[in-house]
């Protein structure tokens, strides 16, 4: 909506007053305060802002977004598609290619044009507390991402590099499997490694491992990794090192990439990225990794929403389908409620 004004809504703060726009990781250590937004695929944009206040609560939260019906979801990977792609992982495992890698689908509605991406994240904010949630609007630059992600990628207090990578999802703690503990140890090696290539030797640990986090309508094992960054390193150099997350793509991570690219039929775009926001004055920032997180592509009048799971030798095919349908329906049924239908048949089979 290229009428209303570039914004950010990042920890409890509104930032407004666009300056200026860059792909340069650079720019993170200059000046100034900047959201963030990386995609998956390697798109980086940083938005920097000249006004910042805290964010005020709505008086009517959501009254303004009226989004596509409950049946109007399609999604990228069917369930005969997706438990094939879970089978084929377990082959490649059994080959020795790789030890886990996260299998994702993207879903998407219909929605009109004066569908605004601030009025979905007032509802989000409302109706799904989450820990680093988060919402930018940048009109001509292709940005409208709303977040509502429960995961920490990266934040940075001075040299101090932290990040919380999530593996193990279930609706109640005894839901989780001892398969979902061995997969958050493979993915909390797998970001020491990329932690350990731009932080002072030595300085990488592991304050925090397999802890049970409750959210709206289910738990997740998560855990902590931190360093020090070294001399000279900057957010480009972390970006570098970190990105994607590797909660996200699997172990190893390049030939997880790989089999991700095979196997899944779109762009991930923010979803499974980093968003959030540098103050680069300060030396501190905060990127939560896209998950729970929703998007406007204007050119096809569509929100998107991604979901998926990690695949580990010991996954059940039909069991991961699930847990991708657990991580959306909470969410989709709030960007559904209210809704005023968006004309136009479904192209794939209803996800949910």
């Amino acid at each position: 909506m290229k009428d209303l004004p570039s914004l950010a809504r990042f920890g409890g703060r509104v930032m407004s007053g666009l300056l200026d726009v860059t792909s340069d990781p650079a720019a993170l250590d200059s000046e100034g305060l900047w959201g963030v937004v990386a995609g998956f695929e390697g798109r980086l944009t940083c938005a920097r802002f000249r006004d910042v206040r805290p964010l005020p609560r709505p008086a009517t939260p959501g009254a303004r977004w009226h989004g596509p019906g409950r049946a109007q979801w399609t999604t990228s990977l069917d369930r005969a598609a997706y438990t094939a792609g879970v089978r084929r992982i377990r082959e490649h495992i059994a080959a020795g290619e790789v030890y886990q890698a996260n299998l994702c689908r993207v879903l998407s509605a219909p929605v009109t044009s004066s569908a605004d991406i601030e009025a979905l994240a007032d509802l989000l904010a409302a109706r799904h507390r989450a820990p680093y949630a988060g919402m930018i609007r940048l009109p001509g630059h292709g940005i409208e991402v709303a977040s509502a992600s429960p995961e920490l990628f990266l934040r940075r207090t001075g040299t101090v590099i932290e990040s919380g990578p999530i593996k193990g999802t279930g609706r109640t703690e005894a839901d989780l499997l001892d398969k979902d503990h061995a997969e958050n140890v493979m993915i909390v090696d797998l970001v020491r490694n990329d932690l350990g290539r731009v932080c002072a030797t030595g300085s990488v640990t592991v304050p925090e491992l397999c802890a049970v986090e409750k959210h709206p309508g289910l738990v997740h094992l998560v855990s902590t990794v931190r360093g020090e960054l070294k001399d000279g390193a900057g957010w480009g150099d972390l970006l570098a090192a970190a990105f994607p997350p590797g909660s996200v793509t699997g172990a190893p991570k390049t030939s997880a990439l790989r089999i991700i690219e095979a196997l899944e039929t779109v762009p991930r775009g923010p979803y499974c990225g980093g968003v959030g926001w540098v103050d680069a004055d300060r030396r501190t920032g905060e990127l939560a990794v896209g998950i729970r997180t929703f998007w406007i592509d204007r050119a096809q009048s569509r929100l998107l929403f991604g979901t998926g799971a990690g695949i580990t030798w010991g996954s059940d095919p039909e069991r991961e389908w699930e847990e991708t349908e657990l991580k959306a329906a909470r969410l989709l049924a709030i960007a559904s409620s209210g809704a005023r239908p968006v004309g136009g048949p479904a192209r794939r089979p209803s996800a949910t």
